[in-house]
């Protein structure tokens, strides 16, 4: 929470800001080749790129989805084979999923499109000042974007640690001896 209510200033920009990444979320979506992905799957693709290996729980927790939500979603990846099932390593009951090389070239293919939108638009919109503002206003999103101990979605702060599928808990440890 912040220590203290913002002013009107600050509401506003929080509102047109808001406004403006959903504005920009939706170009590069549109810019993106493999238009038969929603956003939620992407995200999940995304995720399992940069975490590894997970259970499909462990992705609806991180992804804040409902886990049956999260398995139709998955269904589908793997449907169009993206994804690709192994057994748990430590618990034979839990299946865990990983991007096949279908699955990176599509999403280094998604990315690619995006970044090469955007790097475009910069070039052909703003001036050179601009695009310094626009260097330095990044950095200050980074620092808003930032998980924090207390922000929405930290493991920390809604009682779900995250688990590497690749690394056993202390848990699965006990379990063996």
């Amino acid at each position: 929470m912040p220590d203290q209510e913002p002013d009107q200033t600050q509401a506003r920009t929080a509102a047109d800001l808001t406004a403006v990444v959903g504005q920009l979320s939706r170009r590069l979506r549109a810019a993106s080749p493999q238009g038969e992905l929603t956003p939620t799957q992407r995200s999940a693709l995304s995720r399992i790129a940069a975490d590894g290996a997970v259970t499909t729980a462990a992705l609806a927790r991180a992804e804040l989805v409902r886990p049956q939500s999260m398995r139709l979603t998955l269904a589908y990846l793997e449907e169009l084979g993206l994804l690709e099932r192994t057994p748990h390593p430590t618990d034979g009951r839990q299946v865990v999923l990983s991007l096949t090389a279908e699955g990176r070239r599509t999403l280094t293919s998604l990315r690619q499109s995006k970044q090469s939108w955007l790097a475009g638009a910069i070039a052909d919109r703003l001036t050179p000042d601009e695009q310094r503002t626009l260097a330095e206003a990044t950095e200050l999103l980074k620092r808003l974007a930032a998980e924090t101990p207390d922000s929405p979605g930290d493991a920390a702060s809604d009682g779900h640690a995250e688990q590497r599928v690749d690394a056993p808990s202390d848990a699965d440890a006990r379990v063996r001896q």
